[in-house]
């Protein structure tokens, strides 16, 4: 057996030897002593931080979304750990910051169809946690950490899988122009459509992707119903090329964009009615966010980030913080929760209402989010580091930002610059980060680098200095 496998197992068997009143502790506080609560977490592609209404967009409806909002906590400093996808996606699985992972070294950013690796078979997943109790697993969606059988969501805790296992815009048939991806056919993208480790379809139907992810998630629930279960449903929408069902074309005043958007609020009111309909709304968390802000690049075609600078591929706040909402009904507290959160956060959070154990032989980024979820808790978040692959581009304490290098969105003329001294926003009174006030805070200036440092040291010894990587010129996305 290999060694990684046998860690893992190792893991599982451990965890799942663990004191029962202990486990039973990590979730009577929330679920008054019932059985372990179910998860549900909504993984979108590329949603923008105003896309939603109750985020803030004029004309694109969510009802669906809009509810939760209100009925849960709508979080307005979430963030994703990197602002492309597949780093982003290597640290909501396992808590860490994606560079622990190795998942931020491609060149090309994120894994594509000819990319021989994935996340490592050592790595703990969410998935993988819960199995240790018991929980019925499935992954429906987009996947992006490798393609290849040993990397694939039934290798990393998932019972089961179905889904695109990249990005839906790979495996192009012919050139593609931004015309073509502004007007898209399902012919033009050899994408596979997988159950498990076998392709069933080729290339993927994908006007109907976000329809039949969703009955493979409703059927996934009913299925499972009298045991604890980690559904995630990881939308390949709103990634480009955008596609949506017939019954939702031309239904958004917001145009294409928007009718994709509906359809996956519609896809939330599916999930909700079944929860509701099999009575384990009371006993479900639902985790609604996403994977990297808006990919500007295609105007129209892509999301808004609101008031928020830039979008998808940058350290801007556009490009990493998520619309993001927790619901649980009789057991969040409803309102607006201010304070930092990030995906890493959701592995913790999901083990410790479980009673399952985190893994104590590797550094874990995460926090957990409970006390802020049901007992009014301040955050316990107040540092960010913001990736771009695996250079520290800003990092941010309480409202402080530093941004030590910037570039624009990727695919257009990045702009790379350096900045000595570092820019500093403070992004709860200027969120657009307009206004540098680095001359004004030195001090503030020093702790965030001092805080960087530590971090750094949490890596291990650095393959590189910061000389050498800016010879590198700027970070290939």
């Amino acid at each position: 057996m290999k060694q990684s496998e046998q860690s893992r197992r190792t893991f599982i068997k451990t965890a799942a030897a663990g004191s029962a009143a202990l486990a039973l502790s990590g979730f009577m506080s929330c679920a008054d002593g019932k059985k372990p609560p179910n998860f549900v977490l909504i993984f979108c592609d590329d949603l923008g931080y105003g896309d939603l209404g109750s985020f803030g967009h004029p004309t694109i409806r969510t009802p669906n979304l809009d509810r939760m909002a209100v009925e849960g906590q709508r979080w307005t400093q979430f963030y994703a750990a990197a602002p492309v996808c597949t780093p982003s996606r290597a640290a909501l699985m396992t808590g860490r910051y994606p560079v622990r992972s190795g998942m931020c070294s491609d060149k090309r950013g994120v894994l594509f169809p000819d990319s021989a690796g994935g996340l490592p078979e050592t790595e703990i997943t969410i998935a993988t946690a819960l199995k240790s109790k018991s929980y019925a697993t499935a992954c429906v969606g987009k996947w992006h950490l490798g393609h290849l059988p040993q990397y694939l969501p039934t290798s990393h805790g998932f019972d089961s899988y179905f889904g695109i296992p990249y990005s839906n815009d790979m495996d192009k048939i012919r050139h593609m122009s931004v015309k073509d991806e502004m007007d898209p056919k399902p012919e033009y993208y050899n994408v596979p459509l997988m159950r498990n480790e076998e392709v069933i379809e080729r290339p993927a139907k994908q006007g109907e992707i976000t329809k039949r992810y969703t009955e493979e998630a409703v059927q996934f629930i009913q299925t499972n119903k009298d045991q604890p279960f980690f559904l995630y449903l990881a939308h390949t929408m709103p990634h480009i090329p955008l596609f949506r069902s017939k019954q939702f074309k031309g239904t958004s005043r917001r145009g294409y964009y928007g009718d994709v958007i509906e359809e996956i609020d519609w896809s939330v009111g599916e999930i909700v009615r079944t929860l509701k309909k099999e009575g384990l709304d009371e006993n479900t968390l639902v985790v609604f966010t996403s994977d990297n802000g808006p990919w500007l690049l295609f105007d129209q075609h892509g999301g808004s980030a609101g008031p928020l600078r830039n979008g998808k591929g940058t350290t801007f706040e556009g490009g990493m913080r998520e619309p993001t909402i927790f619901w649980w009904p009789g057991k969040i507290q409803p309102g607006v929760e201010m304070g930092i959160g990030c995906t890493m956060d959701v592995m913790p959070t999901f083990c410790v209402l479980a009673g399952a154990d985190m893994p104590d032989d590797r550094e874990i980024d995460g926090k957990d989010l409970s006390g802020t979820l049901f007992k009014g808790k301040e955050s316990p978040r107040e540092e960010m580091i913001y990736y771009r692959g695996q250079r520290v581009y800003a990092a941010r304490k309480g409202p402080y930002k530093a941004h030590f290098m910037t570039e624009l969105s990727y695919q257009r003329d990045n702009q790379f610059k350096l900045h000595d001294p570092p820019l500093l926003f403070n992004i709860e009174e200027d969120p657009s980060e307009k206004y540098n006030i680095a001359a004004d805070y030195p001090k503030v200036i020093k702790e965030i680098q001092k805080m960087v440092e530590q971090h750094r040291k949490t890596l291990g010894p650095p393959s590189d200095n910061l000389v050498e990587r800016i010879k590198e010129g700027p970070a290939v996305l």
